[in-house]
C-alpha cells in the first residue's frame, strides 16, 4: 500500500501540500522543513531522525505522566477490547459514569455535575451555554452577557472567543461575536492601569469589582483563568486576585466559571488552580491533561443549583439542548481514569514540591539575563518575556519573532517549546526528571544567548 510507510521526505512534502497547521503562517512554514515526530517516551519526543527532544511544552500543554505511560496504554487497550465508541444520548456506559463520579470526588467544594465534551474550547462553550440558559430558566432573561479579563483566552469556537480578548488572535472575528465585557488584566509587568505591584493593594481586582457591581443586572457569569492567563501572555495573577473575583461575584449573585483547561490537573502544584485559594466556581472547564493528551476529552463541572434549573417537564423546553457526537466517549473516558489512577499511584501531587524548587531556581537565574523583561511563574507554569532593554521595558516588534527564534534556537539544544510573541513558555509533563529540568533550562539559557542580544543590538542601531 503506498500509504504505509512514507520516508520523511514523503511526510513532508505531503504536510506541505495538503496540511494547514493551526496557528501558522504557511508563506513561512512551507519555506522551512518541518520536524517529524514519530514517537515518544516520558519527557520526551523523538523525530524522524531519532533524536531526542524534552517535551518543554507537552505537547501543547496536555501531557502530565509522560508518552506511553503504561498505565494509560494499557486502559485504553482493554477498553478498545470491549467498545471504542457509543453515544451518551439515549445511553450510558461505564467509563463516563465512572468518570464523572470520579471528578465531583477531586473537585472544589459544590461541583456535583459533569457535562462531557472534545476540547477546551468546546467546554468553555458549554459553561458560557450554561449560564445564559440557566438565568433564562429562572425568569431572568435579561442577564445575558459576560465578564471576562483582557487578555483573556478561552478556545476558539465563537462562544469562547467571545469571552476571550487577545487581538492578535480575535479581532478578525469581532464582527461574529456576543457582546461581553472585560476588566483589566491583572499583568503586573505592562499594567495597563499605570500601578507598581509593590503598592497598588490589587487595584486591577478593585477595578474588576467597579465593573461587576455596575452591570450586576445584565450579567450571567463571569469568566476567568485561575492565578495565570496562559495563552494570553503567561500572566500570573497576584496573590488574593481569584479569591477577591469569587467573593464580589457572591456579593452581586453573578455565576463564576473558572477555565482550567491549561492550569488543571497538578500543573500549578495543586489539583486545580482555584484550590489554591479555597475558591469553588459555579461552573469549571477542564480538558488538557484530563487524558494525559492521549485522546481529545472535556468537562464542565457544574453545581447542582445550576443541573436543577434545566429540571422541568418535557413541554417546559428546560433541557440543555447541547451535545457532541463523541461526547462522554469511552476511550477517552477510560484514558482520563487512568490518568487520575497514575496522579494516585505515583503521589504525583504531594511529589511535586522539589520539582518546583528546583524550576523556580532556574528560573530565578534566567531572570537575572540583560534581555529577560519578566519570569511569571506558577507551579511548573512560567512564562520568560524577552525585551531589547531591561531598563525601559522596551519591547521587540512582533515581526522580529524574537520568540520564535529563540524556540527554533533551542530545537539545536534537544528542547521543543513555542512562544507567545516575546514570551517563552515552560511547560514540561510533570514527571519530567531533575537531571532533565535541568537540561530544559540550560537549553533556553542558550538559546537566548545565541539569538537575543545579536538581534538587540541590529533593533538599537536602526
Amino acid at each position: 500500500m503506498q500509504y504505509s510507510n512514507p520516508d520523511k521526505q514523503t511526510i513532508q512534502q505531503w504536510d506541505r501540500d495538503f496540511v494547514w497547521h493551526p496557528f501558522t503562517q504557511h508563506s513561512v512554514w512551507n519555506a522551512g522543513e518541518p520536524l517529524v515526530i514519530v514517537e515518544g517516551e516520558g519527557e520526551f519526543v523523538v523525530d524522524a531522525d531519532g533524536r531526542r527532544y524534552i517535551d518543554g511544552i507537552s505537547s501543547m500543554w496536555c501531557n502530565v505522566h509522560g508518552h506511553r505511560h503504561p498505565v494509560i496504554n494499557a486502559a485504553i487497550k482493554q477498553q478498545l477490547d470491549r467498545v471504542a465508541h457509543t453515544t451518551l444520548l439515549g445511553l450510558t456506559h461505564p467509563p463516563a459514569a465512572t468518570l464523572a463520579k470520579r471528578l465531583v470526588e477531586i473537585a472544589p467544594p459544590g461541583l456535583a455535575k459533569v457535562f462531557y465534551s472534545d476540547d477546551g474550547s468546546t467546554a468553555v462553550e458549554v459553561a458560557v451555554k450554561m449560564a445564559y440558559a440557566y438565568w433564562h430558566h429562572r425568569g431572568r432573561p435579561g442577564r445575558r452577557k459576560f465578564l471576562a479579563l483582557r487578555n483573556a483566552y478561552h478556545g476558539d469556537t465563537i462562544g469562547a472567543v467571545s469571552v476571550g480578548c487577545v487581538d492578535i488572535f480575535h479581532s478578525t472575528f469581532r464582527p461574529l461575536l456576543f457582546e461581553a465585557m472585560f476588566a483589566p488584566s491583572p499583568y503586573c509587568y505592562r499594567c495597563e492601569l499605570g500601578c507598581d505591584r509593590s503598592t497598588c493593594n490589587l487595584a486591577c481586582a478593585a477595578a474588576f469589582e467597579q465593573i461587576l457591581e455596575r452591570n450586576a443586572d445584565d450579567l450571567a457569569a463571569v469568566v476567568v483563568e485561575p492565578l495565570m492567563q496562559c495563552a494570553g501572555g503567561m500572566i500570573a495573577a497576584p496573590p488574593g486576585y481569584l479569591r477577591r473575583v469569587r467573593e464580589a461575584c457572591d456579593r452581586c449573585g453573578v455565576l463564576l466559571i473558572v477555565d482550567e483547561i491549561a492550569t488543571g490537573f497538578g500543573r500549578t502544584g495543586r489539583m486545580f488552580a482555584c484550590q489554591h485559594e479555597d475558591v469553588s466556581p459555579d461552573l469549571m472547564c477542564i480538558g488538557k491533561g484530563l487524558t494525559n493528551g492521549y485522546l481529545p476529552l472535556s468537562v464542565t463541572l457544574a453545581t447542582q443549583e445550576i443541573y436543577d434549573a434545566f429540571l422541568g417537564g418535557i413541554d417546559e423546553l428546560k433541557t440543555f439542548f447541547h451535545g457532541h457526537t463523541f461526547t462522554g466517549n469511552p476511550l477517552g473516558c477510560a484514558a482520563a481514569l487512568a490518568t487520575l489512577e497514575v496522579f494516585e499511584s505515583e503521589r504525583l501531587i504531594e511529589s511535586l514540591g522539589a520539582k518546583i524548587n528546583l524550576f523556580n531556581e532556574r528560573l530565578d537565574r534566567l531572570a537575572m539575563s540583560p534581555h529577560v523583561g519578566d519570569v511569571r511563574r506558577c507551579g511548573m507554569l512560567a512564562g520568560i518575556e524577552l525585551v531589547a532593554e531591561k531598563a525601559s521595558r522596551r519591547e521587540f516588534p512582533y515581526e522580529m519573532q524574537v520568540g520564535a527564534k529563540v524556540c527554533m534556537a533551542a530545537r539545536g539544544h534537544g528542547l521543543i517549546i513555542r512562544p507567545l510573541g516575546n514570551t517563552l513558555v515552560l511547560f514540561p509533563p510533570l514527571c519530567i526528571s531533575p537531571k532533565n529540568m535541568e537540561r530544559m533550562f540550560d537549553a533556553v539559557e542558550a538559546a537566548i544567548k545565541e539569538v537575543v542580544p545579536a538581534i538587540a543590538g541590529a533593533e538599537k542601531l536602526s
